[in-house]
């Protein structure tokens, strides 16, 4: 798998983090009758910090991975 690809998985892997947090705080509320955005902002704090923190860190860790790949393809053309 070439650089760029590396990359493109780092950030599809924090996308399903930050997706699975929030799927998580739906199933953890899905037996709550009436919905509203306080609710919700409080079943994410139940679910804890992990996926979140683990979904930034991927993120940014596939976003350094492209710029990495882009700054070593233009050294390597020179």
């Amino acid at each position: 798998m070439n650089r760029r690809g590396v990359g493109a998985v780092f950030c599809l892997m924090g996308a399903m983090f930050f997706c699975t947090w929030n799927l998580s705080a739906a199933v953890f509320m899905s037996s709550i009758t009436s919905w509203d955005m306080g609710l919700f902002a409080a079943g994410l704090e139940y679910t804890g910090i992990f996926l979140p923190v683990m979904g930034i860190l991927s993120l940014v860790i596939g976003i350094g991975w492209l710029v990495f790949a882009e700054m070593i393809e233009q050294k390597e053309k020179k």
